[in-house]
């Protein structure tokens, strides 16, 4: 399972992207693509229009996972862990949904998100 962040929702959108070109693999191999609420909510402040946001729930197929309890709880620890930095706040909701729905989180913030990564996170 692969957890596209908010920046691979909306570079998945512009043809012959990087992103663009890993989420038609992923899709190709029949990869399972979610992405967490929180990243689906950025994507929606956009700029998206309504095509790109039609798309993108075609890749996705719904599977838009929740912040639940358990997210929370995991963001909270994540964010203790790396020293309450307020820059990775919502970083470490959208690390912990990963982690707690036990995929792979695809970004291009490497430098911020490898924070989490010895407390169980999985980049690709």
């Amino acid at each position: 399972m692969i957890l596209l962040d908010t920046n691979y929702l909306i570079k998945a959108l512009v043809p012959e992207s990087n992103e663009s070109l890993k989420v038609r693999k992923w899709v190709e191999q029949k990869s399972e693509l979610i992405t967490t609420s929180i990243s689906w909510y950025e994507f929606l402040c956009g700029p998206v229009d309504e095509n790109g946001k039609n798309l993108m729930e075609l890749i996705l197929l719904g599977r838009i996972v929740p912040f639940t309890t358990d997210c929370a709880r995991e963001a909270a620890h994540l964010f203790n862990a790396v020293n309450r930095k307020r820059s990775l706040r919502v970083d470490a909701m959208i690390a912990a949904s990963a982690i707690v729905f036990n995929a792979e989180l695809a970004t291009d913030n490497m430098r911020d998100f490898s924070a989490f990564s010895k407390y169980g996170l999985t980049l690709l």
